[in-house]
């Protein structure tokens, strides 16, 4: 019995094969193999063809079936999807595309959303909806009926990358509670779609696809999408998230006080909390987490940094020198004690920073020596300062309710530097668990909970590999090193 999962990115979509017993992935795969191309008609804007997803899925699904070839189709009973979150995807009545999805990094619905924020008023928007309408999917949608009103009226159904892929499999249009949150359309307080926001914008309620629960069957591949695919008609497609709570859920990260955390070019600090709230700046989002209901709730608070893997990505052309790899550099940086002898650095240099209240902070080096420090300082004052924007926003969660115990990440990017997880436990005081696995891998065993194949998250997670635990440590002299760090913001 196996289990097939999606993760449908704006760089590549990834297909992997699990076998539900053991959880082991047999065969995975991703398409394209050069970065998906990103249509930027004007500065600011950001679209992709969703075709141009479901042509990628179809390549990965053939390559997993190709790898697996004792694998029967017919041995594959549940989908399971991820997805990049805040895209928007219009349809017509005929399920046709009306025009490319504008995806999450677009940022031409800024004004929208926040004259929305002005409008509606602070209390309402973070009270209900638990953020600002920002740049989410309805603040982009509100761009499509003034600037395309032909196209808006012309749309039947608006949905996100993951219930695009879903109908296209199914034919079911649909999506969750989860999904609505992400695209701030979700009161939480009311447990329904938020009215006064679509009165705001003139929407009417009836655009929102049919909510389904993220665990359950969702829809089942019809006759076309499985000859498309060479899969067999009737696998019911029974899970479906946006890539961070889907991120979390591959963690194994489901209950208060667990965190899931990413570094690669940005970073992000995703954790759940039992109730609802939110940060009174809004420096971080609320949205439903995959486990959340109305009578339990569960609530991802996710945090973005800009610059993470990108200033040691910039260390590595301009400070290190020509050759050097990560993992050469990570041994440079071991060779300095904590606190890179007094050094600091702010990596804020990749744009605003919402933590930062969307203050454009920029990247800075503070207490340099000439006479003291080497090019290995500033290569561990590079990720301590990473490390310590993580923590600036995770005192942001912990103020919100958080109680920070565990964090979880995969063995990946910033994480296989281990200067960087010992400073991420010791000034965080959590436990880090380093796990092997990724996206696709945990839409597929979310689909095995969703099809009753496993009877709880523990049991679907119960085999996750885990490579390596680091407890806190040193936390003085990382708190030292910290405090320091942070009289550095705002002078």
């Amino acid at each position: 019995m196996y289990l097939l999962g999606y993760d449908i990115g704006s760089s590549s979509v990834k297909a992997s094969l699990i076998e539900a017993e053991t959880g082991k992935c047999v065969a995975s795969d991703f398409f394209p193999k050069t970065e998906a191309p990103i249509i930027t008609k004007r500065p600011g804007w950001a679209e992709q063809d969703p075709s141009m997803w479901l042509g990628n899925l179809r390549m990965a699904t053939a390559s997993v079936l190709a790898s697996a070839r004792e694998v029967s189709p017919k041995a594959i009973k549940a989908i399971g999807i991820s997805y990049q979150m805040h895209g928007l995807v219009c349809v017509d009545r005929d399920m046709n595309v009306l025009r490319p999805s504008i995806i999450w990094c677009d940022s031409r619905a800024v004004p929208y959303g926040e004259k929305a924020f002005q409008a509606l008023g602070e209390e309402y928007c973070l009270g209900h909806l638990l953020n600002s309408p920002g740049n989410f999917t309805a603040a982009k949608l509100a761009w499509v009926k003034e600037n395309e009103p032909e196209v808006y009226r012309r749309i039947w159904k608006v949905m996100l990358p993951g219930d695009y892929i879903a109908m296209r499999l199914t034919d079911t249009v649909c999506t969750t509670v989860s999904g609505l949150s992400e695209g701030i359309f979700w009161d939480f307080e009311k447990n329904e779609p938020s009215a006064p926001l679509l009165a705001y914008f003139g929407f009417d309620e009836t655009v929102l696809p049919l909510r389904k629960p993220t665990f359950g069957v969702q829809g089942t591949l019809t006759r076309k999408a499985a000859e498309a695919l060479g899969l067999t008609e009737g696998i019911p497609v029974t899970y479906r998230a946006g890539d961070q709570p889907n991120n979390a859920l591959s963690l194994n990260v489901f209950n208060p006080g667990e965190i899931a955390s990413t570094a690669g070019t940005s970073g992000v600090v995703y954790g759940v909390i039992g109730g609802v709230a939110h940060d009174p700046l809004s420096r971080v989002n609320c949205f439903a987490h995959v486990n959340h209901t109305a009578e339990d709730p569960r609530l991802g608070v996710l945090l973005c940094i800009n610059g993470t893997g990108i200033l040691n990505a910039w260390m590595r052309r301009n400070v290190a020198p020509e050759g050097l790899s990560y993992a050469q550099m990570n041994e440079a940086a071991a060779q300095v004690p904590i606190g890179s002898d007094g050094i600091s650095i702010l990596p804020f240099g990749n744009g605003a920073e919402r933590l930062l209240c969307n203050r454009d902070e920029g990247c800075s080096v503070h207490g340099l020596n000439f006479n003291r420090h080497s090019r290995n300082h500033l290569l561990r004052a590079a990720q301590e300062g990473i490390v310590f924007s993580f923590q600036y926003g995770i005192e942001i969660m912990e103020q919100m309710g958080l109680k920070v115990d565990k964090i979880h990440a995969g063995m990946a990017n910033m994480f296989q530097s281990t200067v960087f997880r010992e400073t991420l436990a010791g000034v965080s005081g959590a436990t880090i668990e380093l796990m092997n696995t990724d996206g696709a891998a945990g839409a597929a065993k979310g689909a095995g909970i969703g099809a009753g194949i496993y009877k709880n998250p523990q049991e679907a997670f119960s085999s996750l590999e885990r490579l390596a635990v680091v407890n806190p440590a040193n936390q003085s002299e990382y708190r030292e090193a910290y405090e320091r760090w942070k009289s550095y913001i705002n002078q």
